[in-house]
């Protein structure tokens, strides 16, 4: 039986502490977050449980058994099968137990603690130049004891193995308190491993003829390892496990040698299946990769991300990248010569730069996500990673494909085509009034196909709620029988994992809803914005999470801005993923209840800067600060708001009051007492400079400015040019008329509505938006590029402004505006001058990365010659978020990972650039360092 929890949470929580556990939630927003995991299934624990030493961990088992509660072991949450949520207590591995405990170049092995972070263990291993041979697409934020569970394998595993090829010694934790060490070098005597000895020994004959038949049987568990003449190696076998027999309390896994030379050869194909067909052409040349990619990917790719972004690629409609590893180049040139003769592909290319192939492997380690909306309908997982033996997978994926059409439903497949193994998101229709039953039909048909090629259902995620009830269609009875068994030897039970591989959930059971339509009690008779790419439907947007958890990636290894807060407090509430599971329990509305006012939203929300990083480096497209402007709009409309709504949230209007009487103010906010009291009003930290205000304003000081020059541009000034950072504006002017421009202001100055934007006064900036567009759009229909300065108020005409206001002209002004690098870029006339041997600190305004795309910036400095160095991130102020009232620290927090450090570490001399009024006030709040605006810089050298 599956055992369920009937213990009273608050029972569970006093036994856990009463044990040691210290870092112990039963809140609804900690179970909001942890309700699911990368896969379809929402299940929501009672308590979550975050482990800082072995002895918690021996001390959660205790309290379980005590209490009757099981157990679900969590590392990144990135499970695609439903392996990682549970109805007792989530195991958090990941927020505590994540250090790299020791690498020893001798033995070549490594000493991880469970949660280490898989990305974390290949830089601890570099400096001896070694890596941990397995390497999924979720290599920046996987762990290794998740992928020890799942016996993950990713990308190269045809090269250095799958997880359980890499177990050299495994610490761990039954459920009744017994802790064995095991592994190939560690000798063992144990009641329970003799137990599983004499379980494994009574039918050698169905485990000698039913697994490990091919590389990627990852299905069930992997009783081949247990077999005499293998040397009945546990560590091997509990790979693949899934956290149903015992809980990982530390691994000793082994590291293969770094190659010096890594070559891709791009093979391409007419359609995937023939791809896939010609797969075992390439496999005698001992790739270290062989993966299967589709064009549709492709394109997804280079529509998000821009033509720019995809290097070249040879025509067709499908890939295969052949990866090539070794230390002697002039050998890895032979045997790509002999792969592009062997593989029948229609064109090629030979890539070795290593720039150029970390592109293309990131294309390919984005296929998640990007294949969740490669079609018209999001696509989502389920039947996600069967493998069938290579030599099987193109005839296989002919006869998948006629079962997606007989069921109607769509997918685009990539994946490990070297190893048979195929990913694919499907269109399935889950909220259809029938969309469970056919969920479930097609699953078993799936499963009847990939098991009539002698394939497996998992070939490297495991087999969780998604595929654990198929397995009686590919093994045998005595099979599944042993596996009973053997569960019933570690857990009898039934504790750890329950509903996962022996006496699984139905496959339907615990699906969550898509909700492409808002929930009852949530539905606005007048919505704030119109959600444009998922027709108009909160529910539908919020559920662009799929759970991939990139955002949970380093920024510095991505390169991206996604999450600032999160990058700071390294917490699941302050990550994109956490913030889109709670917005999706608010619509679910039975853990999360009281709809937009739910204080688990605002508390998930309070540190979301709106820096819309997430716009452009989440792979399914996720707009965080969109969803958190309406829950705002919809919590406060005719309601009283919190006060930095009424003053910051407004400032461009206290601005333009306050202009006349410019420098009195600015006076008075030096006085201690008043800038205090100010301070207070605004809901400003303490902490915090005031903004100065211009003394005189932009348009006041070009007043009596004649254009000159023959070609016609608008210089736009928004609130901050006009009324605080005038500089940039008037060196913006110089630098466009010694281009030969006729600079053009508007007669009176239009506020695009940022702020009032980001705090939800959505009806107002939907005013002030409509004027704003209404009086650039004669510019923008009659050719006139229209330039702006501050990349987050350009941001809002390229992206918010279609969002706010049902207007053609509004599309046709996002199209028409520029940045001052994007003009000067196109113009084959302008001469940059020459920043030969000077050294530049760029930090991109984050709207300015995510929005507008900072290459063209990137490109001009470059062509001036100058030694650039880009930051990633954020600056950490963003618009009024860093200097609200209890934002401070984390405001700092997101400065010191990459801004604060790149300014403390610069030679003396370098330029500092940053062209967002924000960016520029925070390096002023928190160094003595000067920053330029680009127009600053521009027109100081041209000068």
């Amino acid at each position: 039986m599956v055992a369920e929890v009937t213990t009273a949470a608050t029972d569970v929580v006093e036994a856990l502490r009463r044990h040691g556990v210290r870092d112990v939630d039963d809140s609804s927003l900690s179970r909001a977050l942890y309700s699911t995991d990368a896969s379809l299934y929402r299940v929501v624990p009672r308590v979550v449980a975050r482990p800082r030493d072995i002895d918690e961990v021996m001390a959660i088992a205790a309290a379980a058994v005590e209490t009757g509660t099981p157990i679900t072991a969590r590392g990144a949450g990135t499970s695609i099968a439903g392996n990682a949520v549970g109805t007792g207590i989530v195991v958090d591995f990941a927020r505590h137990m994540n250090r790299v405990l020791a690498v020893d170049e001798a033995t070549r092995t490594a000493e991880v603690q469970p949660g280490v972070v898989h990305a974390a263990l290949q830089r601890a291993a570099a400096p001896q130049r070694l890596r941990y041979g397995p390497d999924p697409s979720t290599h920046t934020r996987c762990t290794v004891g998740g992928m020890i569970g799942n016996n993950a394998c990713g990308n190269r595993a045809l090269g250095y193995g799958r997880s359980a090829d890499n177990v050299a010694a495994l610490d761990l934790l039954t459920i009744g308190g017994e802790r064995i060490q095991v592994g190939r070098d560690v000798a063992v005597t144990s009641p329970t491993l003799e137990k599983l000895r004499g379980v494994v020994g009574s039918d050698l004959a169905t485990v000698r003829t039913e697994f490990g038949r091919f590389g990627r049987q990852v299905s069930g568990y992997s009783l081949e390892h247990l077999l005499p003449e293998r040397g009945f190696d546990v560590g091997s076998f509990m790979a693949g496990t899934e956290g149903t027999l015992a809980l990982l309390l530390g691994a000793t896994v082994d590291l293969v040698k770094d190659p010096t030379h890594r070559h891709l050869v791009v093979l391409a194909y007419p359609s995937m299946a023939e791809a896939a067909d010609h797969t075992p052409a390439v496999l005698p040349y001992s790739p270290t990769a062989c993966e299967g990619l589709g064009a549709r990917i492709v394109e997804v790719y280079r529509a998000a991300k821009g033509d720019a972004a995809v290097p070249d690629l040879p025509d067709g409609g499908g890939y295969l990248y052949v990866e090539l590893s070794g230390d002697d180049a002039a050998e890895l040139e032979d045997r790509a010569a002999k792969v592009v003769r062997a593989s029948g592909a229609l064109a090629h290319r030979h890539v070795t730069s290593p720039l150029e192939q970390g592109v293309l492997w990131r294309i390919r380690e984005e296929g998640a996500g990007l294949a969740g909306r490669a079609l018209d309908r999001p696509a989502l997982s389920g039947w996600e990673d069967a493998a069938v033996p290579p030599e099987r997978l193109g005839a296989y994926l002919r006869e998948f494909d006629t079962l997606m059409n007989e069921y109607g439903v769509h997918g685009v497949p990539f994946g490990h085509f070297g190893d048979g193994c195929v990913h694919v998101r499907i269109d399935f229709e889950l909220d259809a009034p029938d969309g469970h039953q056919t969920f479930r039909d097609f699953l078993f048909d799936a499963a009847r196909l990939a098991a009539s090629h002698g394939g497996s259902f998992s070939g490297e995620h495991g087999d969780g709620r998604a595929r654990s009830e198929l397995l009686p269609l590919m093994y045998s009875p005595k099979a599944t029988d042993l596996f009973s068994q053997v569960k019933h030897v570690f857990d009898p039970e039934n504790l750890l994992n329950p509903g996962v591989l022996v006496e699984p959930r139905p496959v339907e059971a615990d699906l969550r809803g898509q909700h492409r339509e808002w929930a009852p009690g949530l539905r606005s008779s007048r919505q704030g914005l119109r959600l444009l790419h998922d027709e108009g439907s909160f529910g539908a947007a919020v559920h662009r999470c799929t759970g991939v958890g990139k955002c949970l990636a380093p920024n510095q290894a991505t390169g991206g801005v996604m999450c600032p807060s999160f990058q700071a407090t390294r917490q699941e509430k302050d990550s994109t993923r956490g913030r889109a599971r709670v917005l999706q329990e608010m619509v679910d509305g039975r853990l999360v209840s009281e709809g937009w006012a739910s204080p688990e939203v605002h508390e998930a929300l309070d540190l979301c800067l709106s820096c819309k990083g997430c716009l452009s480096d989440c792979p399914t497209g996720v707009d965080m600060a969109t969803y958190k402007s309406e829950v705002l709009y919809q919590t406060y409309r005719g309601k009283r708001r919190p006060r930095s709504h009424y003053i910051l949230g407004r400032l461009p209007f206290w601005a333009r009051l306050n202009a006349p009487i410019a420098g009195l103010a600015n006076l008075a906010l030096r006085i201690p007492g008043i800038v205090h009291v100010a301070r207070w009003v605004a809901g400003v930290d303490q902490r915090r400079s005031l903004p100065r205000f211009a003394t005189r304003t932009l348009s006041r000081q070009l007043r009596d400015h004649r254009p000159r020059g023959d070609k016609r541009v608008l210089l736009w000034a928004d609130s901050f040019t006009e009324y605080f950072g005038t500089a940039s504006g008037r060196a913006a002017v110089d630098v466009l008329e010694a281009a030969g421009y006729a600079v053009e202001l508007l007669e009176r100055p239009q506020c695009c509505g940022l702020t009032w934007i980001t705090t939800g006064q959505l009806d107002t900036a939907r005013e002030l938006v409509e004027r704003t567009v209404e009086q650039l759009h004669p510019y923008v229909a009659a050719g006139v590029p229209v330039v702006g300065l501050e990349p987050s108020c350009l941001a809002v005409l390229r992206s918010d402004a279609v969002e706010l206001v049902d207007d053609p002209r509004a599309a046709e002004v996002a199209g028409g505006v520029l940045t001052l690098a994007e003009l000067l870029r196109r113009d084959e006339e302008w001469e940059a001058p020459d920043l030969s041997g000077r050294r530049i600190i760029v930090q991109p305004h984050c709207h300015h990365s995510s929005v507008l795309g900072f290459e063209p910036d990137l490109a001009l400095l470059e062509s001036m010659g100058a030694q650039i160095q880009r930051l990633g991130g954020c600056c950490g102020l963003a618009g009024n978020f860093g200097v609200e009232k209890g934002h401070y620290e984390v405001s700092v927090g997101v400065a010191e990972q990459q801004l604060l450090p790149a300014l403390r570490d610069a030679q003396p001399g370098t330029i500092v650039l940053a062209d967002g009024f924000s960016c520029r006030t925070q390096i002023d709040d928190l160094t003595d360092v000067d920053s330029l605006h680009l127009a600053e810089l521009l027109a100081r050298e041209l000068r």
